[in-house]
């Protein structure tokens, strides 16, 4: 992936990421791969959730749970993949304290209608087009060759999952104002991963 530019919607180039992530997490990352693995379980199952969450908040909402209840499957059978392996290590799933990315993220998402919508699209797409870059630099790095198989075939599941929230939004908001908000919750996320979390997690 680009890092700093995704395409979606004909020829519009859209800026998601504006910080690439560091060598520092790259190396944190390979060097605890279970733990990764762990929190990537935990990653598929939020991400699951989130794409629930939005359809029964917005069940009225044509079209919504149309996109969104094939995303939610997809979301489960990679944390079903996910699981497998880590059983198939000896690992079942546990507890692990989050990283304060995801409750910074959604924090920024603005309470009232229809601006959360629009937020909670946006967000959502920034944490998929996180883990579609970091799982692209595990896919290069991971000295586990069935860690770098797993990583490789999510790959493109993720680079459309964040382009589904994109015309989600698209859709349904003026362009000028998605981009204008994009811009500032990409500021937000990537100062959110400033202050690198010492923890090895997906988002960390």
């Amino acid at each position: 992936m680009d890092n700093s530019h995704s395409q979606f919607g004909g020829q519009s180039k859209i800026r998601w990421l504006i910080e690439k992530t560091s060598e520092d997490w790259v190396n944190l990352a390979i060097s605890n791969p279970m733990e990764i693995l762990l929190d990537h379980a935990h990653c598929e199952r939020k991400a699951a959730g989130v794409a629930l969450q939005l359809m029964f908040r917005y069940v009225s909402e044509p079209g919504l749970s149309a996109v969104l209840s094939p995303l939610a499957r997809e979301e489960l059978e990679h944390f079903e993949r996910v699981l497998s392996i880590l059983n198939s290590r000896g690992r079942k799933l546990e507890k692990l304290v989050s990283p304060p990315y995801g409750a910074i993220l959604a924090k920024n998402i603005r309470k009232d209608e229809p601006r959360r919508m629009l937020d909670s699209f946006l967000v959502a797409g920034l944490i998929e087009a996180r883990s579609h870059e970091r799982m692209t630099l595990l896919s290069i790095h991971s000295p586990d060759l069935e860690l770098r198989n797993l990583y490789s075939d999510l790959l493109k599941s993720e680079a459309r999952h964040f382009g589904i929230y994109w015309r989600l939004a698209d859709e349904r908001f003026d362009r000028n104002t998605l981009t204008s908000r994009l811009e500032e919750l990409a500021k937000v996320e990537s100062d959110a991963l400033v202050e690198m979390h010492q923890e090895p997690r997906m988002h960390s």
